[in-house]
């Protein structure tokens, strides 16, 4: 499109490209003359077809056409989603590719238009300070023979624009909250856990110890004193139990 005085126009070879579309191109051109800021609609399958992709997804196709591709030819608007004109047979094939092609499944459902649809273009002219219309021109045809892609070079873009947004049904592995990290109380250690050091009542040290208990063995001596307590509980009432002492 060219701009003039705040307005686009789409370029005459493009106005005569699109008039070519009709049964009646020159009472189009009569149309777009007397009603330049009004939509029309215009049948596929002589000129050119046209596929109808998700707004956001077709972005996405637009951006791999032209990084990666070889560009597009007219691109518009309608209400929300994007018009991709391709060449005419071009939505046939494309809809067949779509069907078989197993690493296409990722694609989401595009409308392809050819021979016996219609759709509806933009306005051959536009306020540049208008509010944004449902149809409005991306890339307006600005020659008689615009390029258009093929049934292939679509299909290729899909593909990639759809390999490259995140899959909504694969899990998101999100970080989960830190344990907390609680501090234990310092411990003590249990003089009865120790079995070289068992409670003996007649040793003075526990809280009864007086004047006259007798003092704690050596520390040499409470292994024997350990030894001869557990012989004296496991020995019958009967038998005279031997005072085991520690051998100097």
């Amino acid at each position: 499109m060219w701009t003039h005085e705040s307005i686009e126009y789409v370029t005459v070879a493009g106005e005569a490209w699109l008039a070519s579309a009709s049964e009646y191109p020159r009472s189009m051109r009569a149309l777009w003359e007397s009603q330049p800021w009004a939509p029309t609609v215009l049948p596929c399958g002589r000129t050119f077809d046209a596929v109808n992709l998700p707004g956001l997804f077709g972005k996405r196709v637009l951006d791999e056409l032209w990084e990666s591709g070889p560009g597009c030819g007219p691109v518009a608007t309608h209400r929300g989603r994007i018009l991709v004109f391709v060449e005419v047979g071009a939505a046939a094939r494309l809809r067949t590719l779509l069907v078989w092609e197993e690493w296409a499944r990722q694609v989401p459902p595009l409308l392809c238009h050819g021979l016996g649809d219609a759709i509806t273009v933009p306005p051959v002219r536009r306020m540049l300070d208008a509010p944004e219309a449902p149809n409005r021109w991306i890339v307006a045809p600005d020659s008689h023979q615009p390029w258009l892609p093929g049934a292939s070079v679509l299909l290729w873009a899909c593909v990639r624009a759809a390999r490259s947004q995140p899959d909504p049904t694969a899990p998101h592995n999100h970080p989960g909250p830190e344990p907390a990290v609680h501090s234990s109380p310092a411990t003590h250690p249990d003089p009865t856990a120790h079995p070289e050091t068992p409670a003996d009542p007649q040793a003075g040290t526990g809280p009864d110890a007086g004047p006259g208990h007798p003092p704690p063995p050596p520390a040499g001596d409470r292994s024997a004193l350990g030894l001869a307590e557990r012989i004296r509980h496991l020995a019958p009432p009967s038998c005279n139990v031997l005072h085991v002492s520690k051998r100097r």
